[in-house]
């Protein structure tokens, strides 16, 4: 993820778009195998998307990453929400465990998604994740994920 500065130059989100995030912990700890930790990004993985005007297609919380596929509404500023999703669950994790402490990679990868093929991919690819690392054989075993699809 070196040199997003460079990749992003000239990107211009727009409303009604969807993108795929992908969202690094700080040093890949597995911060996310914590039941706790898990559950608390997923509950605010919900309430930012309503909060802030999002569609949340779907979402994995990897133990030491997450994958989120969103649509857009309101605002076309991406970077601003993921820096707002960022700073919200640094401190929520931070205030759980009287910490203080950086959580995240400062960077982030997204892919725009531009077609409805490219759509089902991405959210098949998402919710496979779990299965492709190994943590399941099956992905109704894995409590930390969701998908408007299924």
């Amino acid at each position: 993820m070196a040199n997003t500065h460079k990749r992003l130059k000239g990107r211009c989100p727009t409303i009604n778009t969807f993108y795929s995030i992908t969202l690094c912990c700080d040093f890949r700890k597995p911060l996310f195998a914590n039941y706790l930790n898990a559950r608390l990004i997923a509950r605010e993985l919900t309430v930012f998307s309503k909060s802030n005007s999002l569609n949340t297609i779907c979402y994995v919380i990897m133990p030491d990453h997450i994958h989120w596929l969103l649509q857009l509404n309101r605002s076309p500023e991406l970077s601003n929400l993921v820096r707002k999703f960022k700073n919200i669950t640094t401190y929520k994790l931070n205030k759980l465990y009287g910490a203080k402490g950086k959580i995240w990679q400062s960077n982030y990868y997204d892919h725009k998604i531009r077609s409805n093929d490219d759509l089902i991919c991405q959210a098949r690819y998402i919710v496979a994740n779990p299965l492709r690392a190994g943590l399941v054989d099956n992905i109704q075993k894995y409590p930390y994920w969701n998908c408007i699809y299924l």
